[in-house]
Formats: structure tokens, C-alpha cells, sequence
């Protein structure tokens, strides 16, 4: 039974449970649950899990320590799953303490599966969105990456901060704006379309666009004369 196959209370009293677990095994040393939680089928049964493991992160301090072993050993681990949990979980610690966790995310943005490295993407989104200076600076050394997947997802990841503060991604994104990789190019595209963008950003679109095509962007057609309006 799928995690919202249950009620509302089965769902609270699951959720107090998978907590109770990972931190008595924490305390323990023990991993049996915590791995099981971790790898579960269920996306949402993980999910409790890593929020679990940012709860007692913030609540107790003490477990800290045995939080970042269990995230090194977990994340070596074959299943993609569990792999992908760990990043999760670590970015429920970025949003706070980032310097603790910034290597994990350099480890699985080159991770071989998709999935963790999407936890990645995600993780600097929300990360970026509540604790901007370290993770922007972590995200910028990767702009110039000759992997351009990797350009790719950067720019991904920082596309929510931009949304509100684009002030604050239009320095890291312009180092994009030359890229000669289509995939990169397309993703720089939606991130200022999904941005509050003023006259310097249509600019900067119509340079790497090819002249003359009208873009759909946004929900906004645009051509060279709407970049004025």
C-alpha cells in the first residue's frame, strides 16, 4: 500500500514513525530501517525520510556527526535511491548550514543515475531560495564546466532564486550566454523566461536567439521590437 493509498492519520502516524526510527538508529548505530526507508519504492515514504533526517539535524544537534556518517556511507551505496535520499536530506541542511554539506552535492552532480543528480538540481533550488551567497557561489564554479550536462543543470538549479531575485543569477547566468551547446542554451533560455526579467535580459535572449525567429517564452511572444516595450 502506497504511501497516499493510507488516511490522513496513517499518514501522520507513518511519518512520526519513520522519524522515531532514523533517530533511534542514529543513536544506536544501527541502519536497518533507516536503509529500508531510505530505499522505499515510495517517493513519498523517502521523502518523509529526509525530512525526517533535516528535523532531527535542526532538533538535535548532538546527532550531527552521526548524520554526516550515515549520508558518506549511504551515499556509495548501488541503489540510486538511497543515493538520491541522501542528497535530499542534505539539502534540507543546506538551507541552514551548506558549508557542511557542499561536497556531497560536488560528489552526485556526477553521479551516473539521472535521479540523483535531479536531487541535486532540486536541492540547490531550495537551498538557493532561503540561503543564497554559498550555494550561488558553490553553483558558479561549475558554470565553466567542459561538461556541458553539467552547465545544464547549474543553470537549472538556480532558476528559483531567479524568479524573485534575478539580480542575484544574471551575473552567474551571462557566463552562459556564449555557450555553443544548444541543451545549455535552451536551459539559459527558460530560466530568464521563468524570471522577473527587465530590458537587459529580452537583450541578452535576442543575442543568443537566432535573428529573426519569433520566440514563445513565458506565455510571450516576442520579436526584436518587443524588447523595447
Amino acid at each position: 500500500m502506497g504511501f497516499y493509498d493510507l488516511s490522513e492519520g496513517e499518514r501522520t502516524d507513518l511519518v512520526a514513525q519513520i522519524r522515531a526510527d532514523i533517530k533511534r538508529e542514529l543513536i544506536s548505530g544501527d541502519r536497518e530501517k533507516t536503509f529500508f526507508y531510505f530505499s522505499d519504492e515510495d517517493t513519498y515514504v523517502r521523502k518523509s525520510a529526509y525530512l525526517a533526517v533535516g528535523r532531527i539535524y535542526k532538533q538535535e544537534p548532538d546527532l550531527a556527526e552521526k548524520i554526516f556518517g550515515l549520508f558518506k556511507d549511504f551515499l556509495e551505496d548501488q541503489d540510486f535511491k538511497v543515493r538520491q535520499t541522501v542528497i535530499n536530506a542534505a539539502g534540507e541542511i543546506g538551507k541552514t548550514d551548506f558549508g557542511l554539506v557542499g561536497n556531497l552535492f560536488k560528489i552526485a552532480l556526477f553521479d551516473p543515475h539521472y535521479s540523483v543528480r535531479n536531487a541535486v538540481i532540486g536541492s540547490v533550488k531550495k537551498m538557493g531560495e532561503v540561503n543564497p551567497k554559498p550555494v550561488l557561489a558553490w553553483a558558479e564554479q561549475f558554470l565553466d564546466h567542459p561538461d556541458k550536462e553539467i552547465r545544464r543543470e547549474i543553470c537549472h538549479g538556480i532558476e528559483l532564486r531567479g524568479r524573485k531575485h534575478p539580480q542575484d543569477v544574471l551575473p552567474l547566468l551571462k557566463k552562459l550566454q556564449f555557450d555553443k551547446q544548444s541543451r545549455v542554451r535552451q536551459t539559459l533560455v527558460h530560466v530568464w523566461g521563468r524570471s522577473l526579467i527587465k530590458k537587459v535580459v529580452w537583450k541578452l535572449l535576442w543575442r543568443i536567439s537566432k535573428p529573426g525567429k519569433i520566440k514563445k517564452l513565458s506565455g510571450m511572444r516576442w520579436t526584436r521590437s518587443s524588447m523595447y516595450i
